[in-house]
């Protein structure tokens, strides 16, 4: 298995200190008109197919379909409206990826208040494109979101402008535990529901807002395994900063938790899991082959934990789909991934008698076999090839797993020697 977990002890959770910020249903009903002024409710869609996965009723929150692309604008919206006339004056500062810068500036955007966003160098050009068409300045820092969130910080003590924290605040907090409240006003038989996980805004606020209804129901995190900041923090009782990041969830890498978000999933959550990259590869495509909905590889996580241990989640499920927000380039790669991971495509090498038509017959069983050639390489120089022999290097396109075994069957069984290089 790809997922690995850490689940919470009831007896750990009890804050720390009684006088610390924290955010409560009252709270997040008290954001939700807020909320309703710059986003949007989202469609729950009943997936057949992750149903038939897990055997369960599953169900996909969407959004993906969220104005700015992502539920990041919930939170901006409730932050930046409450801020006083001289706050706004200032002006606002920001630290994202993406997403977040999105929603701020969307949301400065409508109050009239100037925004400056600091992004990682390397920030997908849709998501800086996007930020600056809704009116923000944005700047670039070398290194992760805290090396931009560092900067912020710096820019907020010599401007004066406020920041607006992309998950540590209350107000973000409240803000996304709107779509908690959403989640059981469409789906009120809800048992599970798992949520894509970064800094932990969404996964806390959405906590919050479903097990004051329904305490019952089971609020499970998830997190990229290349940028999973929550669970050696959970097991050392405070937050800890990874000392590096690798995955292309860019939208959940966020290398230290906050202290808010902190002591609230260590409150309100249930679980925190960790899936791969080739997982966040797998449930990707399927996303955008069986459901037709185009989401970034954060926002496929919790589809990914469900597809890697369909078992494990007691229905009817929700899915969070947290964003969309992919750039072109790479999900031309996310797809061709999670094709090869899949077995979609089939990397071999046979071995034959290099003979006249022998390169044909091997083509004619392929195609019999019913999979595609992509590509063909001949190599004749090998220490390990007799005089009379030749490697075949193909590239194949199959159905998937039973397909591609099934090709490499067909082939030994007429003679051929193959080694399958992925």
């Amino acid at each position: 298995m790809t997922t690995s977990s850490i689940q919470r002890e009831r007896r750990m959770t009890e804050p720390t200190d009684a006088k610390a910020p924290t955010v409560t249903l009252a709270d997040i009903e008290d954001a939700r008109p807020l909320v309703d002024a710059v986003a949007v409710p989202t469609p729950m869609l009943e997936s057949r197919w992750l149903s038939g996965v897990a055997g369960v009723p599953v169900y996909l929150k969407c959004e993906n379909l969220q104005r700015t692309g992502s539920f990041k604008v919930r939170g901006a919206a409730v932050r930046i409206a409450r801020l006083s006339d001289d706050e706004r004056a200032r002006g606002v500062v920001a630290a994202s990826a993406g997403n977040h810068a999105q929603g701020v500036a969307l949301a400065a955007q409508q109050h009239g208040i100037p925004a400056t966003v600091f992004m990682p160098d390397g920030a997908p050009i849709p998501k800086v494109r996007a930020t600056e068409g809704y009116g923000a300045e944005v700047r670039f820092v070398k290194g992760v979101l805290e090396d931009a969130l560092a900067a912020a910080r710096e820019f907020e003590a010599e401007t004066g402008a406020v920041l607006i924290h992309p998950f540590d605040h209350t107000d973000i907090v409240a803000g996304q535990g709107t779509l908690g409240l959403e989640i059981l006003e469409q789906i009120p038989e809800a048992a599970t529901v798992i949520v894509p996980t970064g800094g932990g805004g969404l996964l806390c606020g959405v906590a919050i807002a479903v097990k004051a209804a329904r305490p019952d129901v089971r609020v499970v995190g998830v997190q990229a395994a290349g940028a999973a900041a929550f669970p050696p923090s959970l097991a050392e009782g405070r937050p800890i900063r990874l000392p590096q990041m690798a995955t292309m969830a860019d939208g959940i890498a966020v290398g230290l938790p906050g202290d808010l978000t902190f002591r609230l999933v260590q409150e309100y959550v249930d679980e925190l899991i960790t899936v791969s990259e080739e997982a966040l590869s797998r449930a990707l495509l399927a996303l955008v082959e069986r459901e037709k909905l185009v989401v970034e590889p954060a926002g496929a996580a919790a589809a990914a934990a469900l597809c890697e241990e369909p078992g494990r989640f007691t229905g009817p499920v929700v899915v969070v789909l947290s964003g969309g927000n992919i750039d072109p380039l790479l999900l031309g790669k996310v797809i061709r991934h999670g094709m090869a991971a899949g077995r979609r495509y089939l990397n071999l090498q046979v071995t034959l008698a290099d003979i006249p038509g022998g390169l044909a017959q091997l083509l004619t069983q392929i195609g019999e076999a019913g999979a595609n050639v992509i590509e063909v390489a001949h190599e004749r120089i090998s220490p390990s090839l007799l005089l009379d022999e030749v490697d075949v290097h193909l590239q194949l396109e199959t159905r998937g797993e039973p397909h591609a075994e099934a090709v490499i069957d067909r082939l030994r069984e007429h003679g051929y020697t193959v080694i399958d290089r992925g």
